[in-house]
C-alpha cells in the first residue's frame, strides 16, 4: 500500500508523539492507531452508538445517556466545536454585521478593525508600572 502525505495540526501531532513514546510507537504509528480506533468506533453501529449520535445531533438530551455514553458524546462534541472554531473567523462575522472587531494584525499588534476597512492600534490604557521601593 502506497503512503500518502497529509497534514495534521501541530497540537495533535505533539500529542501523538507524547502518547507514542509511552506506547513504544512513533508519532505516525500513534496517529494511525488512533485513526483505526476511530474508524472502527464509527463503523460499529449499535444502539449505544445510535443514542450517542442522537444526543450529539441534539435529538436526545445528554441526561438520557448513561455516564459512559455521555463521556463519548461530550468528547465528540468537544472535537466538533474545536474543528468548527478553528475554521471560523469571528472577526469577519462582526465586521459584516457592522461591528468593530479587535484582533492581532500580521505583526502581532492588537488592532481595532472597523467595518469601514480602517484599523487602529488599541491603546491598553494602562499607566506605566511605577517603581516601588521598600523602606
Amino acid at each position: 500500500m502506497a503512503d500518502r502525505m497529509t497534514r495534521f495540526d501541530a497540537d495533535l501531532f505533539d500529542a501523538a508523539l507524547d502518547e507514542g513514546r509511552r506506547e513504544n510507537r512513533s508519532g505516525r504509528q500513534q496517529l494511525e492507531h488512533w485513526t483505526r480506533i476511530g474508524r472502527m468506533f464509527s463503523a460499529y453501529e449499535t444502539t449505544t452508538r445510535r443514542r450517542i449520535g442522537s444526543a450529539v445531533r441534539g435529538q436526545l438530551p445528554l441526561s438520557a445517556l448513561t455516564s459512559d455514553e455521555r463521556l463519548v458524546a461530550n468528547l465528540e462534541l468537544d472535537v466538533a466545536i474545536r474543528e468548527r472554531a478553528a475554521g471560523t473567523s469571528f472577526g469577519h462575522s462582526l465586521l459584516n454585521a457592522g461591528l468593530t472587531a479587535v484582533g492581532l494584525d500580521d505583526e502581532g499588534v492588537l488592532v481595532e478593525f472597523r467595518p469601514d476597512g480602517s484599523r487602529r492600534p488599541v491603546d491598553s490604557g494602562q499607566q506605566p508600572a511605577q517603581r516601588v521601593t521598600a523602606g
